[in-house]
């Protein structure tokens, strides 16, 4: 992952390279399949996925790289650029949960224990290699794309042709049942069905994806804090608990149910149960106010709506942290930033600058700066754009 604190390009064709050689090095043959799936930007849409709400997120041009070989082994071994950089090789007939440095194998461990239950066949004993360009704990969701980058490369090995809206809900699948985390169909279904020049749309209640086109000379700026960002831990699943409770308080399915409109109806929830509802119920008002003003070309609304979704974040979902919060109160004041904004679950990690094309390095390292002066240490920056969703990339090596 990188690791560097400044802006690089993308690197999508050298890592397409890269992993051709790196298969070879590390286990001295070609693979079969090379498969890519980007990471995602949450554009607007904070925890309201798992709420059968809307959401509107953007692939970029960053991305996890996948090769994988089929062998003659009753068994899967796996290699990375990140973890422990060593192969860890894991059993078909009892595939366990990895702990420690190689717990980001359950990732691709938890789509190959799914396949099954969309009724597809698993590869059986394979090579398999990940490689990316994807920052860790930014809210950029390399997780998804390492499930849909694997989904895919499984797939085409075994000559199945599957379909998008399967591949993504077999990601989300193997992080609900195998990974642990609750999460609702945004970040594959972003990496997924992503487009360049485009913002994805998804209603989760369908789910139904489409895209949203993007203005012209706009970009994305991600500021990671590399503080805490750990999805599988208990803040996010008692904010996933706090709103099943308060739909059933309701007597609704999900808070997709209740409109800005009826959002008196509120008040009867008890704290803090009611705070998360309100900040789900407006934020799903948001995401239609954005594509509204996004039809309109005014990107000076859609910035209005990104910082208030951050404010909300902050004060009524209670996932923002002081270093969010400070970068999100320096960026808005400066030139050529509509908004900005938490992207992902929170609780640390990364916010996301929705600017002119007129942004620079320059400005992107002022608020670096005056970051580090108060934290310590300065965030990573990344300048990036949309970029399509996951494809294979290669299959001129099958055997």
């Amino acid at each position: 992952m990188i690791s560097s604190n400044t802006s690089v390009p993308s690197s999508n064709n050298s890592l397409g390279a890269l992993i051709q050689e790196k298969f070879n090095q590390v286990y001295g043959a070609k693979p079969t399949v090379i498969t890519r799936a980007p990471g995602r930007i949450e554009f607007i849409g904070n925890h309201t996925d798992y709420n059968e709400g809307t959401v509107l997120g953007a692939s970029i041009d960053r991305s996890v790289w996948v090769a994988l070989r089929l062998v003659e082994k009753e068994s899967m071994t796996f290699f990375s650029d990140f973890g422990s950089a060593k192969k860890i090789e894991v059993s078909l007939q009892n595939p366990a949960r990895q702990e420690g440095e190689s717990s980001w194998v359950n990732y691709p461990l938890g789509v190959w224990t799914s396949l099954p239950a969309f009724n597809l066949k698993q590869p059986q004993g394979f090579e398999y290699l990940v490689l990316s360009d994807l920052p860790s704990g930014a809210g950029l969701s390399s997780s998804a794309a390492i499930e849909l980058a694997s989904a895919l490369a499984f797939c085409s090995a075994t000559n199945q042709n599957v379909e998008r809206e399967t591949l993504v809900k077999l990601g989300k699948h193997a992080e609900n049942n195998f990974v642990g985390v609750p999460c609702g169909i945004l970040d594959q279904g972003v990496s997924g069905f992503g487009q360049e020049n485009h913002l994805v749309y998804i209603d989760c209640r369908g789910p139904k994806i489409s895209t949203v086109q993007l203005p012209k000379g706009v970009s994305f700026w991600i500021f990671n804090t590399h503080t805490k960002h750990n999805l599988v831990d208990s803040f996010y699943a008692t904010r996933h608990k706090e709103c099943m409770e308060a739909a059933k308080i309701l007597g609704v399915n999900a808070l997709v149910d209740v409109s800005v409109d009826e959002i008196a109806k509120l008040d009867q929830l008890p704290d803090p149960i009611n705070k998360r509802a309100r900040h789900v119920v407006e934020e799903i008002d948001r995401v239609a106010k954005v594509i509204e003003a996004l039809k309109k070309d005014d990107l000076v609304e859609v910035g209005k709506l990104l910082t208030a979704s951050h404010r909300s974040s902050q004060t009524q979902f209670e996932n923002s942290t002081s270093e969010l919060d400070f970068l999100v109160d320096t960026l808005v004041k400066m030139p050529n930033v509509f908004g900005a904004r938490l992207t992902g679950g929170g609780f640390g990690g990364a916010v996301l600058a929705f600017t002119s094309d007129s942004f620079s390095i320059k400005e992107a390292e002022e608020v670096a700066e005056s970051y580090a002066r108060k934290f310590g240490q300065k965030p990573e920056i990344l300048q990036t754009k949309t970029g399509d969703g996951a494809k294979v990339e290669s299959e001129s090596f099958v055997n």
